[in-house]
Formats: C-alpha cells, structure tokens, sequence
C-alpha cells in the first residue's frame, strides 16, 4: 500500500514488492493475482483494467491499489526498489515488458526479479541494463507449485537455469538456508545473497550468517 512505501522512505530502506499483470497490459503493485485477501472485491487481476483496479480499497483502508509508474512517481529514487515479477508460467512477456518501459523512465535504483526463469531470461533479453535476480527455494513440492509441470518444477531446481538466466543476485527462501545452489552461487560465482521474508529473531540470524541482506517484515532492523 502507498502509505508501506512511504513509511519505508521515511525509514530509508529499500522496497521490496510485487507486480502482477491487468488485463490491460499495466504492471500493478500487488502480490496476489486475485482481489479478495488483502483487497475488497473478488477476481483475477488479469481480467480487470488497470483503471478498474486503481478503485479498488485495501480492507480497512481509504488506500488503493497503484501502477509501478505510480510507485515511481511516489518513491523519485529516494531508496532503490525490488520488483518481483509474479509470473502465470505461460511463457507471457508482458509483463517484464510493461516494467522494462516505466523502468526506462525511471533515473532512480531498481532491481528486478522473479521466481520463473523464463521470466528472468525475458528480463535479460528486454532489460538487460537493470540488476536482475532469481528467487528460489529448495523444493517446489508444496501445493502451491502444484499447477506447474514436473518440467517446470525441476527446471526450477539448484538453479540450474543460471547459465541461461544469467542473474545478478539470488534472492533464497530463508527457512531453507543454508543450502548448496545458494551457497555455490555467492561463494563460487560471487553473487550477492539475499533471504526471504524474514521475520522472526531466529530468522534474522540465519540471514545474517548464510546471507548478504534480508528482505522482511513486521520489525525494524536495529531496534
């Protein structure tokens, strides 16, 4: 939400946050790709205008959902931003080439990255001039990457794609630290490592030995 951003400003950290796709083809900031968690409302934010979801209230608040040009326009490079690109695993590049265009605007700090591979081949093909990250874990056998292929989920696997994707940085699951890809991938190839989503203070002290920064939430480091 707007008023997150703006207390990280204020905080002087970086952003981290999520991009899905409208149905007109804009990068808006929201993790889920369906309204109803966070938001009011119900539905893919794929089958909705951009305009559409910029009405739509968070619960509980007065705030709405915004584009990335929004959060730009919002942020003006006061701290550097971490665009995750959620991905459907179809193969669509919209998406990354929606971003690529309000990035290209944008003077200020930002990285960008995503979960699938194809989509940070697309970043390197489309974007190459801004720092480009993988995001992965250890195992995709959980429910949540159900929908995907066995092709897809052990493409996924030890980054085994890097050769192709070529990353800048690897953003890894902290509950699954330490592990061997991560651990070749900063001591081997000397990729910065970051974590994911740190929140406890046994968590914090997992990033602090197996990685080179955290990303997290519902605390504020050095306090």
């Amino acid at each position: 939400m707007p008023g997150a951003f703006q207390a990280a400003i204020s905080g002087n950290f970086a952003i981290e946050t999520d991009l899905q796709l409208s149905a007109d083809g804009e990068a808006m900031v929201h993790h889920d790709d369906a309204l109803g968690r966070l938001t009011e409302g119900s539905g893919a934010l794929l089958g909705k205008t951009s305009a559409e979801l910029r009405a739509v209230p968070f619960k509980n608040s007065s705030e709405r959902m915004i584009s990335l040009g929004d959060l730009c326009a919002l942020v003006g490079g006061r701290v550097p931003l971490m665009l995750e690109v959620k991905s459907h695993f179809d193969g669509d590049r919209k998406l990354v080439a929606r971003m690529a265009e309000v990035l290209r605007a944008y003077s200020g700090p930002a990285a960008v990255m995503s979960f699938d591979p194809d989509q940070v081949l697309a970043m390197r093909e489309i974007i190459p001039e801004r720092p480009r990250g993988i995001i992965a874990q250890r195992s995709y056998d959980d429910d949540y990457w159900k929908k995907l292929t066995p092709a897809q989920r052990d493409g996924m696997l030890h980054l085994r794609h890097a050769f192709r994707t070529q990353p800048h940085f690897v953003s890894f699951w902290v509950n699954q630290l330490p592990a061997p890809a991560p651990w070749i991938a900063r001591h081997i190839f000397g990729l910065p490592l970051l974590t994911w989503t740190v929140r406890t203070p046994e968590q914090r002290q997992k990033a602090a030995t197996h990685a080179d920064q955290m990303i997290f939430e519902g605390f504020v480091p050095g306090t």
